[in-house]
């Protein structure tokens, strides 16, 4: 199964709207799992993957505001 997100062409602050929310959702999903968890191990890779993700955000909105013109953006979730 196939889940279509994102298939578009978006303006600068749309996609950095639209990017920065998904991510957000990821790390709020991490955060929740970590106030529950009790595994040191789990604990630590969420955290790994919240700075990450952190770091993607960063990178991916100075690649946007540098660029001109709309941003093409798809993703999708493969089950």
């Amino acid at each position: 199964m196939k889940i279509n997100l994102l298939n578009g062409n978006f303006s600068r602050k749309e996609s950095l709207d639209l990017i920065t929310k998904m991510i957000h959702v990821k790390v709020k999903f991490h955060e929740d799992k970590i106030a529950s968890a009790e595994n040191e191990e789990d604990i630590k890779m969420r955290e790994t993957r919240i700075r990450q993700l952190q770091k993607d955000l960063y990178e991916v909105r100075n690649l946007i505001e540098s660029s001109k013109g709309n941003i093409n953006l798809t993703g999708e979730i493969n089950l």
